[in-house]
């Protein structure tokens, strides 16, 4: 739901570490106010994908709106010659209309099957790492949030997130867990 200047980057650097690559779907409203981060995401190898303009509920947009949220979108990640859009429906919601246009404009629905509730303001590390542990299967899609209270989370969320990544991915390497970016 970033990226996020107070939380993004630490994030990164997390994920640095461990050497994982994700994808990070943006909200083009903060991805604008952030461009150094998208550019450092790109950079180290991560995914940029789309998660619309400005965090709203599909089932609650019109055909118009709708339109005018990929278009935009679209254009700008082709300004980072982004050509293979992932995108991720903000609450897993669409419409019909999103569902047509992000065939339009070539985009790949992800949804997920594992969701920590991280954005929560009674999440806590040990909360979200626990239910990540439980959660995880063979070719899981692990849903986290590096944007906090600017798209909808719990203010300082994200830093409950970033802890719980410290143990969730050396215990998942260690279980024989790979982590593989979308193709």
């Amino acid at each position: 739901d970033g990226p996020d200047s107070r939380y993004t980057g630490l994030i990164l650097d997390v994920l640095k570490e461990q050497n994982v690559k994700a994808v990070f779907f943006t909200v083009i409203r903060e991805a604008g106010k952030n461009r150094d981060l998208i550019e450092r995401m790109i950079a180290e190898g991560h995914v940029v994908g789309f998660h619309s303009m400005d965090h709203q509920n599909a089932m609650l947009r019109s055909c118009l709106y709708t339109r005018r949220d990929f278009k935009e979108g679209s254009r700008f990640l082709s300004e980072y010659g982004i050509e293979t859009v992932f995108y991720r429906p903000p609450w897993g919601l669409t419409n019909l209309f999103s569902c047509y246009f992000a065939k339009k404009y070539g985009m790949k629905m992800v949804l997920w099957d594992v969701m920590a509730e991280d954005w929560e303001k009674q999440a806590t590390a040990g909360s979200i790492y626990k239910k990540c542990m439980k959660r995880v299967k063979d070719q899981s899609v692990i849903c986290l949030h590096d944007g906090g209270e600017n798209s909808g989370g719990a203010a300082g969320a994200p830093l409950k997130t970033l802890e719980a990544l410290k143990r969730i991915i050396p215990e998942l390497k260690e279980e024989g867990y790979r982590f593989v970016l979308p193709v």
